[in-house]
């Protein structure tokens, strides 16, 4: 069985930085895609960055500039550096990957992490 284990999130002045941290765990044969979303109180869940295995990104517009995704692949882990946080940057962050292949399967699945929360005060 796969799980996504985030880390990192917290409470930071608006201004501030934080790292998120995600690492995939099981007897993983590949990942495809990994990101980060995110969902603020009565709000849909977003895309903020994504990172593919090749490294390609792509960032939401309201983060760009501001927030850097990179990832490991032999760590099978993903990070989110958050720089100039702000009020509205205030949500559950969740580390999300595509198309892991176990050992022994056939095709790929897609898994999410559980959350972290990120509070930026004004």
């Amino acid at each position: 069985q796969v799980q996504l284990v985030e880390s990192g999130g917290g409470l930071v002045q608006t201004g501030g930085s934080l790292r998120l941290s995600c690492a995939a765990s099981g007897t993983i044969f590949s990942v495809g895609a990994m990101g980060w979303y995110r969902q603020a109180s009565g709000k849909q869940r977003e895309l903020v960055a994504a990172i593919t295995s090749g490294g390609f990104t792509n960032y939401a517009g309201s983060v760009k500039g501001r927030f850097t995704i990179s990832r490991d692949n032999a760590k099978n882990a993903v990070y989110l550096q958050m720089n100039t946080l702000k009020p509205e940057d205030t949500a559950v962050y969740y580390c999300n990957a595509d198309r892991v292949v176990v050992a022994g399967a056939l095709y790929g699945k897609e898994y999410w992490g559980k959350g972290t929360l990120v509070t930026v005060s004004s």
